[in-house]
């Protein structure tokens, strides 16, 4: 049994993180379905794929960890260190003999012995950059993780829009959609929204640009 491990939403500043691992028994089933790197298919494709893939694998597990509990969480870990709790959650849970992730880390070696090292056995663990482009489970994990994630921000959109009806984009700070919403709503209700990872540098500089625009103001 191979295994792939993949996530979504690492670096947002509103929403979960979500990891995916997919086990097959052979890489081929998933090589016939064409799987590719999840940032490289529209959101179409991905959704058509992450329909085959679950029909396909023998196994599948994802896990989302919403942004309260990143918030509780970096409290005590680094962004690498959640990572390697969220990839040995999944593995623990799926436990395959072949086992690849996608390194977080810019060490590969360090990430796969930290992830080992949280672990109750010792599969054979391969951690490469860009593995979802180079190997078909990771790319098949990376899909179940992006679909999740997407999914995941358009139920928090549609919670939102309820008391700010403006879009809210794709919850990355380099998009001015997600940066315009935050602001709107910061200005509206003196308060950032619910689902905001208010342990990032980019929420924090929001803050205080809002903090000086008050003082300005009065």
């Amino acid at each position: 049994m191979i295994c792939g491990v993949d996530e979504s939403g690492r670096g947002p500043v509103i929403g979960s993180l979500v990891i995916a691992g997919v086990s097959v028994q052979d890489e081929k089933t998933l090589t016939d379905l064409n799987v590719a790197d999840s940032k490289k298919c529209t959101p179409q494709r991905r959704e058509k794929l992450e329909k085959l893939i679950k029909n396909k694998a023998d196994k599948y597990e994802i896990l989302v960890i919403p942004a309260s509990d990143i918030n509780t969480l970096m409290k005590t870990l680094t962004l690498n260190e959640l990572e390697v709790y969220g990839f040995s959650r999944i593995i623990e849970k799926m436990k395959p003999q072949v086992c690849i992730v996608d390194s977080a880390d810019v060490n590969e070696e360090r990430f796969r012995q930290n992830i080992l090292s949280k672990l109750s056995y010792k599969p054979e663990l391969k951690s490469k950059h860009k593995a979802d482009e180079t190997y078909p489970v990771v790319s098949a994990a990376s899909i179940l993780a992006k679909t999740e994630r997407d999914r995941q921000i358009r139920m928090i959109e549609k919670e939102l829009q309820s008391k700010l009806p403006l879009p809210l984009g794709s919850g990355y700070p380099a998009d001015p959609v997600t940066m315009h919403f935050l602001r709107v709503y910061l200005k509206t209700y003196n308060e950032l929204p619910p689902h905001v990872r208010d342990a990032w540098v980019t929420i924090k500089n929001l803050l205080n640009e809002y903090k000086n625009k008050r003082i300005d103001e009065y």
